[in-house]
């Protein structure tokens, strides 16, 4: 089952990941940033994690390790695992550099300023000198490609075993991972003038999420069964309840009205709902 769905596990990891690099491409084409449909979209996001991983992750989770383990040391093995996984992505966020936040929110305008034609431009990097922000830039690119890293195994691991729950999740990281596209190539522009760089920067950003995908396949697999599976799906679910309340509704409220965001939340844990009754 894992070879056979391995190719299309990483090919939605690979589509998750890069996503970054739409968030800097929108550079490209809008003018102005959309703030209430990232606001909705971020927290539809967060809808989506929130809900499929307490009500299909866990649960498959806990079933794998019940099988092996039985039901009394499943389940508790299940609640450590996904609380480790909570402890693990909270751990890369505490030792990411926090005066480079890679979730600090950039808007498309801020690619549009050019200071250098335009004395009376509001400059959002005013008083930093242009190392400072290609080091801030970069340090942005380096936290979310760590970031990405478990991500890409979550995607992967879900793929492999379930490939629409797969494609949701697959989705819902890629809405989550295009702002933060914009974190890392507003800097990176400013710092270089160019909006190619800025790009490539925030485009390789995203590459880490394939890259966690290959080191689960050929690390992982090879050790493959009910606990080792049950163990990794339930960290999935800690990882990805701590990105929602962390990252994707702080985002989202940031980028437009507290009711959006909520009503985005609500409508991702619907249509999820809707998904896992319908085609699951």
């Amino acid at each position: 089952m894992f070879a056979e769905n391995a190719a299309f596990a990483l090919g939605l990891t690979l589509f998750a990941g890069l996503a970054t690099g739409i968030g800097s491409a929108l550079a490209f084409f809008a003018k102005k940033t959309n703030t209430r449909f990232l606001s909705i979209s971020l927290g539809f996001s967060a809808g989506v994690m929130i809900y499929v991983s307490f009500m299909e992750i866990m649960v498959k989770a806990k079933t794998a390790l019940q099988a092996d383990l039985g039901y009394v040391v499943g389940n508790w093995v299940a609640i450590g695992a996904f609380f480790g996984g909570v402890l693990f992505i909270a751990l890369i966020d505490k030792l990411v550099p926090s005066y480079e936040n890679p979730h600090e929110m950039h808007r498309i305008e801020e690619m549009n300023v050019d200071v250098n034609t335009d004395p009376n431009a509001d400059d959002p990097f005013a008083g930093k000198s242009k190392a400072k922000l290609f080091r801030m830039g970069t340090m942005a690119a380096l936290a979310i490609g760590i970031h990405n890293f478990p991500e890409g195994l979550a995607t992967f691991t879900a793929a492999l075993k379930d490939p629409s729950l797969g494609v949701a999740i697959a989705v819902a990281i890629a809405i989550h991972n295009i702002p933060e596209g914009i974190a890392v190539s507003v800097p990176i522009y400013y710092a270089t003038g160019s909006k190619k760089k800025a790009f490539i920067y925030s485009f390789l950003s995203g590459l880490a999420e394939p890259v966690g995908a290959l080191i689960g396949y050929f690390f992982l697999m090879q050790f493959m069964s009910d606990t080792v599976f049950g163990i990794i799906f339930a960290g999935v679910a800690g990882i990805m309840v701590f990105i929602s309340f962390d990252e994707l509704l702080p985002a989202a409220e940031e980028y437009g009205e507290h009711h959006l965001s909520i009503y985005g939340l609500i409508a991702g844990m619907v249509v999820m709902a809707l998904s896992l009754l319908l085609f699951m």
